[in-house]
């Protein structure tokens, strides 16, 4: 399990890590908004509401970014498609802000939308309520030769990362970053790759070959032949998680581990939380941690993020030790 010399030993990695990441960046937009400044519209007589203040982050792939960004990882390497339009051009001011990101793998291309996802948030005094989201993204399927630049640039990036992240936000097959033929090419080029590699998918996890998985209980359940089968199929570990309750680790020899998830007190937020689990077990995995301390050490800095509230978490190195020194004193 996770000690110490191991939490220690992942930081430092940070310094040095290099973690490729491929797949779906998103903006994440809020609109703050005041409820004390409320205006009935003229034209339609509705409420209209009043934003006094956007915040941007980088979102879907993004957040992940943010995370390794935070942990002070020493280079990221992000593959990934975005328009060329307002959202794309604030979603690269957003990521310019790490000097660790290297953005001269995104592709930028007049003929995709920058996914977006707006997040008003209507603010009566300190509470705020989010309402509805606002999503944009793309409908339709990624241009052939977006894909051939995804692919040769895979090819061409894969052995400078000491691993890789997956990401498959976009529900529409074929209409995001990871499309089948992309799919097919990661794990082709992860067959034979000691390296490690991690996926996640909103629609598609269980048709990843050759790497490791991120599903939840819920999609786990729905497996034929069940999850832990599917571990000695992929010759990879899964890192099957449930939310409030943790993480389980089914190993290819069949064994699996439960670490729970680490209790904190107070309103959370849990937006975002699945990135920074993927995120702290990459980074743990590039250290050289087994799997199941790879997945304590994910909930270790999730249990950051979640709370802060209103806005995508991440977790700085000298925030994780100070959890981790507060979670090894209620355990003694």
């Amino acid at each position: 399990m996770l000690t110490d010399v191991w939490v220690q030993q992942i930081l430092n990695t940070a310094k040095t890590a290099r973690i490729g990441l491929v797949g779906d960046l998103f903006l994440d937009r809020y609109l703050d908004i005041d409820a004390k400044l409320d205006e009935p519209s003229l034209e339609t007589g509705l409420t209209a509401y009043q934003v006094t203040r956007v915040r941007n982050y980088p979102g879907a792939l993004g957040t992940v970014l943010n995370n390794l960004a935070s942990l002070e990882v020493k280079r990221l390497i992000p593959i990934s498609v975005i328009g060329n339009d307002g959202a794309g051009y604030e979603l690269i001011s957003e990521l310019k802000q790490y000097p660790s990101v290297t953005l001269d793998e995104i592709l930028v291309s007049s003929h995709r939308w920058t996914p977006t996802y707006t997040k008003p948030m209507r603010y009566e005094g300190e509470n705020a309520t989010e309402l509805n989201r606002l999503d944009l993204k793309n409908r339709t399927p990624l241009p052939v030769e977006l894909e051939d630049a995804i692919i040769a640039k895979l090819d061409v990036m894969w052995v400078y990362a000491d691993v890789w992240i997956v990401l498959d936000q976009v529900s529409e097959t074929g209409c995001g970053v990871i499309t089948p033929r992309v799919r097919e090419h990661i794990c082709q080029l992860a067959k034979n790759d000691p390296h490690f590699v991690l996926a996640d998918s909103r629609e598609n996890i269980f048709s990843f070959e050759n790497v490791s998985i991120k599903p939840n209980a819920r999609e786990s359940a729905s497996l034929v032949g069940g999850i832990s089968n599917h571990a000695k199929k992929l010759g990879r570990p899964i890192f099957e998680t449930h939310g409030d309750e943790g993480i389980t680790v089914h190993q290819p020899d069949g064994t699996s581990t439960k670490i729970n998830a680490i209790a904190v007190e107070g309103p959370i937020d849990t937006v975002g939380a699945g990135d920074s689990v993927s995120a702290g077990i990459a980074l743990a995995m590039a250290a050289g941690a087994d799997p199941v301390m790879a997945a304590a050490f994910g909930n270790l800095v999730a249990s950051i993020t979640i709370q802060q509230i209103g806005v995508t978490g991440v977790a700085t190195p000298e925030q994780v030790l100070d959890r981790w020194v507060a979670v090894a004193d209620t355990k003694q």
